[in-house]
């Protein structure tokens, strides 16, 4: 095996007991590219690059992880049970597309409420323009949106307004073109398990210490290098791994308490979060789809495909705030509310549809008000997507920049998916696909616009008032109403249609707070409310003096 740095000759690297090969070469400064061939075969990146100035089929470039001057001394990190995340494509973040424009914009993400970021993932990948999930250089944050430092000034700035800053991660799979791991070593897949994308990420066969390595180095590289306060583990239930400790849970005790970890997972798992001494991974949170797919069964009808086992009930809506979820047996007895992350919108439930339409597409506004009432008001962490707080007009489109043969591969799979609609599919290879899903910030001074945005900062100032993880009860009043209880703040929530609900001993109606609906707000008459649409009303909660 051989180094090449600039413009020097190759050089031999010398194979050590462990099974890494080493080399020092005079004049490998910060800013120096360099490539490795193996076997005779090159120029091949580093697989644990930092930067990848000319895309991740070029050479490598040398970062001084340390040369940035940091602001953010002050910062502590935050708790759990204060987050309320925002996740955002820094693509498609604002018109430029960078990391510098997206500092732009925590001022007013400040100003909406929001106290953690985050951000979709940054692993280099082939092409200009992609989702994040095809990365392939996991050191290497993605040249298309800037430099490193220009992330880390990202976080930086994050940090001194207030704001976490999280990272989606990718320990499931490698993406389809440029991932150049096998090149140096065939052990970083086993056959011995099988995923969509392929053979599994090595976990538990032969030689896979160092692969575990790998991963573990690339988490704490983010945390250390780039000072993120927590990582979002993609798609967990497709990180296989039979052996003592699980990989997540070593990933996360490696990490420790302050950084905080989030599985994404379909098995609804209460094992993720509970804690080693009760035989669980010790993560911090999970990713709880039910309560999104009951919502889409429940306001917009949506019924095919994973939607199917959601009824058109809102006592199932009731049953899965209460536990967490409704697939699978898990009990989540003792786990805290706050561990489950609720969304009625995130990347994969918008851009994996058809078109890339938002729920606000799909029903009218007052019950998209409604909705978002219910999710920002329940003790759950509450997730929101790029835009939601607006309504915003534009979709959120999957879309890619393979080379030609992928790219057709991509495209037809794309169309085979959606196969009742395939002349509706917009291809994901095209540009315009990218930028018709990128956000018009000129929208927010617009009606409907601004006065879904004048909710959602009501909302997220009322959920401060709220001690957390705190008590809560919620019911259904009719077929279409739910009650929500909590310390200091009530909720009666009419999700569908209009309607009369008798709240006699549940609320006090001269302690009305706030309405969802500015224009035809719901009518109070001796102890009964009366809503002409979806929407809303808010009470301070009757205190026990009171009743």
């Amino acid at each position: 095996m051989k180094v090449v740095v600039g413009t020097g000759p190759e050089v031999a690297m010398t194979k050590q007991v462990d099974g890494y090969f080493t080399a020092s070469v005079p004049g490998a400064a910060p800013g120096t590219r360099y490539s490795f061939y193996v076997d005779g075969r090159g120029p091949f990146p580093d697989p644990a690059s930092r930067y990848q100035p000319e895309g991740v089929h070029g050479p490598s470039l040398v970062v001084d992880p340390s040369s940035y001057q940091w602001h953010d001394a002050a910062w502590t990190g935050i708790a759990l049970p204060d987050a309320v995340f925002y996740e955002l494509h820094v693509g498609a973040f604002t018109p430029e597309g960078t990391y510098r424009a997206a500092a732009g914009k925590l001022a007013y993400l400040k100003d909406l409420g929001i106290t953690a970021i985050e951000l979709m993932p940054l692993s280099d990948f082939a092409g200009d323009r992609n989702w994040g999930y095809d990365g392939v250089a996991p050191f290497a944050p993605a040249r298309p949106y800037g430099t490193p430092d220009d992330l880390r000034a990202f976080i930086d700035q994050a940090h001194q307004l207030g704001l976490a800053v999280f990272l989606d991660v990718v320990y499931n799979h490698f993406g389809p073109d440029g991932a150049y791991q096998c090149t140096f070593s065939s052990h970083y897949f086993t056959k011995r398990h099988h995923t969509p994308w392929g053979d599994a990420v090595n976990y538990d066969s032969a030689l896979s210490e160092p692969v575990r390595e790998y991963v573990i180095e690339n988490a704490l590289r983010w945390v250390n290098e780039y000072h993120f306060d927590g990582l979002r583990l993609d798609a967990t239930h497709a990180i296989k791994d039979d052996s003592s400790p699980h990989i997540l849970a070593e990933l996360k005790a490696k990490l420790g308490p302050r950084v905080l970890v989030i599985a994404e997972d379909c098995r609804n798992l209460a094992e993720l979060v509970k804690p080693a001494s009760q035989g669980g991974l010790g993560l911090d949170a999970i990713w709880a789809d039910d309560f999104h797919h009951q919502m889409r069964r429940f306001l917009a009808g949506d019924r095919d495909g994973y939607f199917a086992p959601y009824p058109d009930s809102i006592a199932s809506l009731v049953n899965i705030i209460k536990r967490g979820w409704m697939r699978g047996n898990s009990d989540t007895t003792g786990i805290d509310t706050f561990r489950f992350v609720f969304c009625i919108q995130n990347h994969d439930q918008i851009g994996n549809r058809a078109v890339g339409d938002r729920l606000h597409h799909n029903v009218d506004l007052p019950t998209y008000r409604a909705a978002s009432a219910l999710l920002l008001l329940l003790p759950q962490t509450p997730l929101l997507f790029m835009g939601q707080e607006w309504a915003a007009g534009t979709p959120f489109r999957f879309f890619t920049d393979h080379h030609d043969e992928l790219g057709r591969l991509v495209t037809e799979g794309r169309r085979r998916e959606f196969s009742f609609s395939q002349s509706s599919i917009p291809d994901p290879q095209l540009l315009e696909t990218y930028q018709a899903s990128k956000l018009r910030w000129d929208e927010l001074s617009a009606e409907p616009h601004a006065s879904v945005l004048r909710l959602y900062k009501s909302l997220l100032r009322m959920r401060r008032l709220e001690p957390i993880p705190g008590h809560f009860h919620i019911e259904a009043l009719d077929d279409d109403t739910l009650l929500l209880q909590r310390s200091v703040v009530s909720a009666v929530i009419r999700l569908r249609g209009h309607g009369e609900v008798d709240v006699r001993g549940m609320v006090n109606l001269q302690n009305r707070l706030w309405d969802s609906e500015e224009r035809q707000p719901p009518i109070l008459i001796d102890s009964r409310i009366h809503f002409a649409q979806p929407g809303a009303i808010v009470f301070r909660t009757i205190q026990k003096e009171e009743r």
